[in-house]
């Protein structure tokens, strides 16, 4: 009897191990994050990747994130939204403005004149504002972060640019709306396009130039087929664009909230200062190796670059009057609040 008792509660120990075994796999989760750069883009290599393998070390293994760029997993950069909303995929990273009209209250970042030089500064400012003035945008997704590049600067194929009269008539590439606006201002012609086809159209004269920041030089090699890439004084830039990192919402739902806790705490203030860090530094590394090249990298005078603000100027004004459904000029005054709180890093 003594030895039926003893292999009743050694069967009792293997069932209740097993069912611990079974519960601690399953909040093992493995979620896929697609997106449109190739691996080479510091996007990919130094923001992505490394936040993946910080979230993995943080959760000792328990979250697994496989990333997919360059389209890998189908479909254009335009329908990565789409993607994420239906589950298709669990985490996208993209450019909000290929979706135009989705996301419009996080266009006020992106304006000239309100975004000007300062990447953390702006990164935090978003932060802050999300829950109350812009998660309204953010239907069927739980956003990681959002964050901005180092600004638009003008990169064109063989016309250099001092002034707004230098822009008119030029074909310009934006990457969405309010760079649409931005290019119509300078008296240029915007055209739409994903940044991956940015190096063909300027090969075959079907754009004059861009407005992009200088990071994607080194993994699109557009100093083979541009000339001159302009700034303002200090890294003034024409306005940005912002992104986001977005989780599809019953994917993080589903998650236990020990997960949810790790991946909060890698996506904080510290991170988006680390973001910043990254498209600051591969600015600088890119308009260096273009200069190396042959490149002119023009950095505009004060008197300038005021002309260009001043062209640029009523840009803000249109934005907030194509968005009556929402007050645009009190979230313009509160984003340039925001971005002055954190001004010089915080």
């Amino acid at each position: 009897m003594m030895r039926n008792k003893a292999l009743i509660a050694a069967l009792a120990g293997m069932v209740m191990a097993g069912a611990a075994t079974g519960q601690a796999a399953a909040q093992e989760v493995t979620l896929t994050l697609h997106h449109l750069l190739g691996p080479k883009a510091p996007a990919h290599s130094q923001m992505l990747v490394p936040w993946a393998e910080r979230i993995e070390k943080a959760s000792e293994g328990r979250i697994k994130i496989d990333i997919y760029p360059a389209m890998s997993l189908g479909g254009t950069p335009p329908q990565l939204i789409r993607q994420v909303r239906d589950g298709v995929v669990d985490i996208i990273w993209t450019v909000n403005g290929y979706t135009p009209g989705l996301f419009p209250r996080s266009e006020v970042f992106e304006l000239p004149t309100v975004f000007t030089n300062d990447v953390a500064a702006t990164n935090l400012a978003m932060r802050d504002m999300f829950a109350e003035d812009l998660s309204a945008d953010y239907e069927g997704m739980h956003v990681l972060w959002n964050h901005v590049h180092s600004g638009q600067a003008l990169q064109t194929r063989d016309k250099l640019a001092r002034s707004p009269a230098d822009t008119a008539g030029m074909k310009l590439r934006v990457p969405g709306p309010t760079g649409t606006t931005v290019v119509e201002a300078l008296g240029a012609t915007p055209v739409n396009m994903p940044v991956p086809d940015l190096p063909q159209s300027l090969s075959t004269g079907a754009v004059d130039g861009a407005l992009i920041p200088f990071e994607i030089i080194l993994p699109l090699q557009l100093q083979e087929v541009t000339q001159y890439q302009i700034e303002g004084p200090d890294m003034e830039r024409f306005g940005t664009t912002v992104f986001q990192v977005s989780m599809n919402e019953d994917r993080w739902n589903s998650l236990p909230d020990d997960l949810k806790a790790i991946i909060e705490e890698n996506t904080g203030p510290e991170w988006l200062n680390e973001v910043a860090d990254v498209w600051v530094n591969s600015d600088k590394r890119a308009i260096g190796i273009a200069v190396e090249q042959g490149n002119e990298h023009i950095v505009l005078t004060r008197e300038e670059m005021d002309a260009f603000n001043a062209a640029m100027a009523p840009v803000v004004d249109q934005w907030i009057a194509d968005h009556p459904e929402f007050d645009g000029a009190a979230l313009v005054e509160k984003a340039r609040a925001a971005i002055a709180k954190h001004s010089g890093g915080s």
